[in-house]
C-alpha cells in the first residue's frame, strides 16, 4: 500500500488527518505510527477506511490519480461555473449607522444607481457562464432605491436567456411596507436581514435615528411571518456581544430563525474606525463561539432545531465532500471568479469587500465598468489574476501545510486592507486564526464522537 499526500495535527490523544479531497480520519498514536511506517494490516477496518478516503491506495500511481482526480474535480466543481453571485449595490444611502458597518454608509442622495447603469449591469451579469445565478441587492440600504430594485427584477425576467436567476435582498427592513413586501414575494425575492441579539444588544449595535431598532424589526418580521414567507438573518459579533451568547441564541429561537451565523468583525469601514471600542482578540471571539456552539447543540438535543451557519458550511465539506461556494471559504476565493459587485456608479468590483475597500478610498480591486467592459474583460483584469493567485491555498506557504486547508479559504482584500499585502499573514493572521479556531471546535466534537451530536451535525447538512 502507498500513502497519498496528507496533513495532520494532534487532537488530544489522536491524530487528525486530512487530504486535498476533503476527507478526514482520526488515528490513535499506534495507528498513526503504523500508517507512517506502512505496517497497517490490510484487513484492519482502519486500513479499509483510509483506502476508501484516498489516504492509502494499491496498484499503480496512474490508476490512483485517475480515480482520486475524478473525486477531486467533483469536490471542487465550483471552480468550473464562473461568477454565480452578482451583487447590485443600489445605493450608498442608509438609514442606520451600525457601529461595525463595513460600507461606511451615508445619506448622500447622489449615490444611487440609475436605470441605465442597472440595465447595463444586468446585461453584463447575464454574460457569466454559470447557468444558475443569484442577483443580490445591497447598499447602504437597498430599499432606499426600491424603484431600481423593481426595475432590475422586471428587466431580468423579461430577458430571453437560458439562465436561471434567483433574487435576494439584504435589508435592515426599516423601510419594508406592504407594497414592497407584495412585490418581493410576488417575484420570489428572498429576504435577509440582521439580528445582533436581544433588544439592548441589537439597539446598541444598530442605531436608527434614536428609534427602537429592535422593536421595528420585530414588527417587520411578524408581517413577513404572517404571510408565510421565510426570512433569514445574519449576526455580527462586537465586543458588546461577548458576554451575551445565551441571550443572542435565545432571540434567534424566539424569532423562529432556522439558522444563525456567528460572524466576526471585518476590519473595514466603521469597524476599523471603531475597533478600540467594538473589537476583540481572537481568543475572546473563539471563547464566545464555543459557548454558542455548545448552547446551540444543547437546544438541538432538547428539540429546538437551530443551526450555527459557519459550522454548517464546514460540516457540509467534511461530511458531504461538497466544497460549497461560500466566497471566503474556498480556494481560490470567490473574488471575481465566484462573485462580482456592481457599484451604484457603474464600477465593477471583484467582490463585496472590494467595493467596501473602495468606499475607504482604495480602488485597487476595481475590475472595470459596466459602460466599457464585457464579462471576459473583467476576468482578464490584472486584479482578478492577483486575487486568484493570492487565494489559492495549495500554493500558499503555511496554508498548504495546514490540516484545515481542504475546508478553508482566505480573503486577499481583507489581507490587503489590514496588512497592505494580498497574501495572508500566515499562521498569525487574524481571520485565519478565527477560522482555524472554529474548525478546532468542530473537529473536537467529531473526535468525541457523541452519536447525538454527530446526528445533529449531519442533519444540519441535509
Amino acid at each position: 500500500m502507498k500513502k497519498n499526500y496528507f496533513n495532520y495535527k494532534q487532537v488530544k490523544d489522536k491524530y487528525l488527518l486530512t487530504n486535498d479531497l476533503g476527507r478526514y480520519a482520526f488515528l490513535t498514536k499506534d495507528q498513526f505510527y503504523r500508517f507512517l511506517t506502512e505496517k497497517l494490516d490490510p484487513e484492519e477496518k482502519v486500513t479499509k477506511d483510509l483506502k476508501e478516503n484516498y489516504f492509502l491506495y494499491d496498484g499503480s500511481d496512474y490508476d490512483f490519480v485517475e480515480e482520486a482526480g475524478s473525486a477531486f474535480r467533483d469536490y471542487r466543481r465550483n471552480l468550473f461555473q464562473g461568477a454565480a453571485l452578482h451583487i447590485f449595490v443600489l445605493t450608498k444611502q442608509c438609514n442606520q449607522q451600525c457601529v461595525y458597518c463595513q460600507a461606511s454608509t451615508d445619506l448622500d442622495k447622489s449615490t444611487v444607481m440609475s436605470e441605465e447603469t442597472a440595465r447595463k449591469a444586468v446585461d453584463l451579469a447575464l454574460q457569466a457562464p454559470a447557468k444558475y445565478l443569484t442577483f443580490e441587492f445591497q447598499g447602504g440600504e437597498p430599499l432606499m432605491n426600491f424603484e431600481i430594485l423593481k426595475y432590475i427584477v422586471e428587466y431580468t425576467e423579461a430577458q430571453e436567456t437560458d439562465k436561471e436567476v434567483d433574487f435576494s435582498v439584504v435589508s435592515n427592513l426599516m423601510l419594508l411596507d406592504e407594497e414592497k413586501f407584495v412585490f418581493l414575494t410576488g417575484h420570489n425575492v428572498s429576504i435577509c436581514t440582521s439580528l445582533d441579539g436581544d433588544e439592548a444588544l441589537h439597539n446598541q449595535n444598530r442605531p436608527y435615528f434614536k428609534q427602537n431598532t429592535f422593536q421595528i424589526l420585530a414588527k417587520k418580521l411578524a408581517m413577513i411571518r404572517k404571510n408565510g414567507t421565510s426570512v433569514s438573518a445574519i449576526q455580527t459579533t462586537t465586543r458588546y456581544s461577548l458576554g451575551h451568547y445565551k441571550e443572542l441564541v435565545d432571540q434567534y429561537v424566539a424569532f423562529e430563525f432556522e439558522q444563525m451565523i456567528v460572524r466576526p468583525l471585518t476590519p473595514l469601514g466603521y469597524a476599523e474606525k471603531n475597533w478600540d471600542k467594538i473589537g476583540y482578540s481572537v481568543e475572546e471571539f473563539l471563547d464566545f463561539y464555543r459557548h454558542i456552539l455548545d448552547y446551540i447543540l444543547k437546544l438541538n438535543k432538547e428539540g429546538n432545531l437551530i443551526i450555527e451557519g459557519h459550522a454548517r458550511i464546514f460540516l457540509n465539506k467534511i461530511f458531504n465532500h461538497d466544497a460549497g461556494n461560500y466566497m471566503e471559504l474556498r480556494s481560490p476565493c470567490g473574488g471575481a471568479v465566484g462573485q462580482l459587485a456592481y457599484y451604484y456608479n457603474g464600477k465593477v468590483y471583484s467582490c463585496d469587500e472590494a467595493r467596501m475597500l473602495a468606499e475607504m478610498g482604495d480602488d485597487s480591486f476595481c475590475l472595470g465598468n459596466v459602460y466599457e467592459d464585457q464579462y471576459n474583460d473583467l476576468m482578464a483584469a490584472p486584479a482578478c489574476r492577483v486575487l486568484v493567485k493570492a487565494s489559492c491555498l495549495e500554493g500558499l506557504g503555511d496554508c498548504c501545510e495546514c490540516v484545515y486547508h481542504p475546508y478553508c479559504g482566505t480573503c486577499p482584500v481583507i489581507s490587503y486592507a489590514k496588512y497592505k499585502t494580498v497574501y495572508p499573514g500566515m499562521m498569525q493572521e487574524y481571520r485565519c486564526s478565527i477560522y482555524k479556531g472554529i474548525q478546532d471546535a468542530i473537529f473536537e466534537k467529531l473526535y468525541e464522537n457523541d452519536p447525538e451530536v454527530i446526528a445533529i451535525f449531519k442533519r444540519w447538512c441535509q
